[in-house]
């Protein structure tokens, strides 16, 4: 019996302890995204504006925002820019992250030296890799564009072509971000162990056979980590789009966010801006759980 109250009083120690060590990283979370999160909330609810602070904590219609979303084309349109650039950016990176991991996959001084040299971009500060994109894309300047007239190619500012715009943005996203899916890849990779693809070698199987039904079985969990990774980044494309284009030509690249921007700093509608996010959260949250699910 007194080995078991001891043993009882030891787990009531051991977990105490654990609180005791959690509550200020708990404490810090709570004050830096529930608090503020909770404050995007209930400011949906108003019509909260700059230029009229009494409707700071007017509650008498609280989904009067939400009923104008329902019906606001340009936000209606803001979603299906937000999903085209989520959708293509996404899968460029996975793409180019697993080709160039599968091609770096092995061991020598030159596999690890490029390996660094792809890194480079990712650890970039965004509004760097805006500017430096903002180069290549400006036919004045750009050192890409001066050899495409060289080979007597001329080709227009990407980003001032509405019908190349929303690609060009993807693009330069996928440069920035790959070297996360390749980094996550080249890890699992070099996990798996070799006697199932020294079998299969034996027995006649070609590469495709050994990727298709031996690595890729291996590293699809760590594919849809990163798919889930890059899909909630890819609705914070904001540095990008307002160096490279602004939202426009026009509005087709005008996404979620950029619009609840819009709202907020140029005309002041906070209370709207803030329904837009949150909105914007909520669709975060549910494609996260879908991707999971068919994970």
């Amino acid at each position: 019996m007194a080995h078991a109250l001891s043993a009882d009083g030891w787990q009531g120690e051991r977990r105490r302890a654990f609180l005791a060590g959690l509550s200020p990283a708990l404490a810090v979370l709570l004050l830096i995204t529930l608090v503020p999160a909770a404050a995007l909330l209930v400011a949906s609810f108003t019509p909260l504006q700059l230029t009229d602070p009494s409707g700071t904590f007017r509650f008498d219609d609280p989904l009067v925002n939400y009923r104008q979303l329902l019906h606001d084309g340009r936000f209606l349109a803001s979603i299906a820019v937000q999903l085209k650039l989520s959708a293509s950016s996404v899968l460029l990176q996975l793409a180019a992250g697993l080709g160039l991991a599968l091609l770096l996959n092995g061991k020598s001084r030159v596999l690890e030296g490029a390996r660094t040299v792809f890194l480079i971009p990712m650890v970039l500060p965004p509004i760097v890799v805006a500017l430096i994109w903002k180069i290549m894309y400006t036919p004045d300047v750009s050192p890409l564009h001066r050899g495409l007239e060289a080979l007597g190619w001329p080709v227009r500012s990407l980003i001032a072509n509405p019908d190349t715009a929303l690609w060009a943005i993807s693009l330069a996203d996928t440069w920035q971000w790959f070297p996360f899916t390749m980094l996550m890849v080249l890890a699992s990779l070099q996990m798996i162990p070799d006697d199932p693809i020294e079998a299969a070698t034996l027995e006649g199987a070609s590469r495709w056979q050994l990727f298709r039904h031996i690595v890729l079985p291996y590293i699809r969990p760590v594919l849809v980590v990163c798919a889930l990774f890059r899909l909630i980044d890819s609705f914070k494309a904001f540095p990008l789009i307002y160096v490279l284009t602004n939202g426009g030509p026009g509005s087709v690249t005008e996404v979620t966010n950029f619009y609840g921007f819009i709202q907020a700093f140029n005309f002041s509608y906070w209370g709207y801006a803030s329904a837009i996010a949150t909105v914007m959260l909520v669709g975060v949250f549910l494609l996260s759980w879908l991707v999971g699910r068919l994970g």
